[in-house]
């Protein structure tokens, strides 16, 4: 069913004499909610806006409550500050739309200072729900009893809403290991294995404009990545040039010790035959030694190449943890990226070691060599061993000092 007439009919149903009771504005209050929607969805939102209104909710929205010769910015900035709650309406052109975005990150803003309530609901199934609204429970559109849960928690107070079991009021915690959309190499359709990838540091990525505030650090992460190719990587062509070179060297060295074996030793007579037979079987054993080597060559090139990324990695993730991301690789042509926050986990590393300097220096010697690995592990929702018993910094999964702890236990067993 279309959800407008899902809306309009078993969602927008006239309630009943039960209808809840809005809560009472306090000083500073003009509004009950303020929604926001893309103007795509203009009329399943108005819809229950004249629903809410009719249960004597004062509904905040831009097309009437915005006022006129003011920035977009301070009309949001004041209308989510004088409404009780805020309401977001998600749908795929919401999450599209960058004002959008970025009315649910000034929401998100004032619910960090003042712990204002956030609503999203989920107007369709399947929509990809913005970074900054994660960790948020959802109400779903398409939900028999939608509006009954949606009523239930617009009117209850502020301060009630934490023991609510409609819409659990958590602490904001948007540093919870949500994985990025990852970079992928531009030069990927022409890259051997071992090659490594050039990745444009150009554009900042849309979900890491929102994030990142000094995007002057991404660019130079991504040139600490690109490095390698310049720095680390051995050409094909050099490689056969270093084969044949060793080989036309040695051949003349082999074929003159054969030469002189024969005279010393065996019938002169043979020493030509000898000669010509053992240079036919030096090239040979050269042109098959040369290919099998290039095999392995190859092969622990391409292994060589992904170790430097994942070094320059925990290089360009030093920089990068500040800004709250952390990148990983486990190829040479594509990088995860994760939002994610150590502050907690940097804090047990000064607790655990007395001296600070020593603390410091082996927190930035573990983002050197474990980041790449743990930032990969997050985004891939996966970690070689168990869940670890005790609860760490990672509301929900393994933080970094977990993930340090084991991976040093297990580099100690081997």
């Amino acid at each position: 069913m279309d959800l407008i007439q899902s809306l309009e009919t078993a969602d927008i149903q006239p309630l009943s004499l039960s209808v809840p009771v809005p809560p009472t504005l306090r000083d500073g209050e003009c509004y009950h909610v303020f929604i926001s929607y893309s103007s795509t969805d203009y009329q399943w939102t108005h819809c229950l806006i004249d629903q809410l209104e009719a249960c004597g909710l004062q509904v905040c929205y831009h097309d009437r409550d915005f006022l006129p010769g003011r920035t977009v910015l301070e009309n949001m900035s004041d209308c989510i500050q004088e409404s009780q709650k805020v309401l977001l309406v998600l749908s795929p052109e919401f999450v599209r739309s960058r004002w959008c975005l970025l009315e649910a990150n000034m929401s998100l803003f004032r619910d960090c200072l003042e712990r204002k309530p956030i609503v999203p609901v989920l107007l369709e199934p399947g929509v990809s729900v913005p970074l900054h609204l994660c960790h948020l429970t959802y109400l779903e559109a398409n939900d028999p009893n939608f509006k009954n849960k949606l009523l239930k928690v617009l009117c209850t107070p502020n301060q009630q809403l934490q023991g609510s079991t409609v819409l659990p009021f958590h602490p904001p915690s948007i540093y919870n290991g949500k994985a990025l959309q990852p970079l992928i190499a531009v030069n990927e359709e022409r890259l051997n294995k071992w090659d490594c990838g050039q990745f444009s540091d150009m554009e900042v990525p849309d979900q890491l404009r929102l994030i990142i505030e000094d995007q002057e650090q991404y660019r130079k992460a991504v040139r600490m990545i690109n490095s390698v190719s310049e720095n680390k990587v051995l050409p094909f062509w050099a490689a056969v040039m270093m084969f044949i070179s060793v080989g036309i060297i040695l051949l003349p060295l082999f074929a003159l010790s054969t030469y002189m074996i024969v005279i010393f030793f065996g019938d002169e007579s043979l020493k030509n035959k000898t000669l010509w037979a053992f240079i036919f079987c030096s090239l040979y054993c050269l042109f098959f030694g040369t290919l099998t080597q290039l095999c392995l060559w190859g092969k622990d090139q391409g292994k060589h190449i992904v170790r430097e990324m994942q070094k320059a990695l925990g290089q360009a993730n030093i920089i990068l943890s500040e800004e709250k991301v952390l990148m990983g690789s486990q190829s040479n042509s594509k990088i995860y990226l994760v939002y994610v926050s150590l502050d907690r986990c940097k804090h047990e590393f000064a607790e655990t070691f007395s001296d600070q300097v020593c603390a410091e220096d082996l927190y930035q010697r573990a983002l050197l060599h474990f980041s790449s690995g743990y930032a990969c592990c997050l985004a891939k929702r996966h970690f070689p061993f168990p869940q670890p018993s005790s609860t760490g910094h990672l509301e929900g999964g393994v933080c970094f000092c977990q993930y340090v702890s084991q991976q040093l236990s297990v580099d100690q067993w081997e």
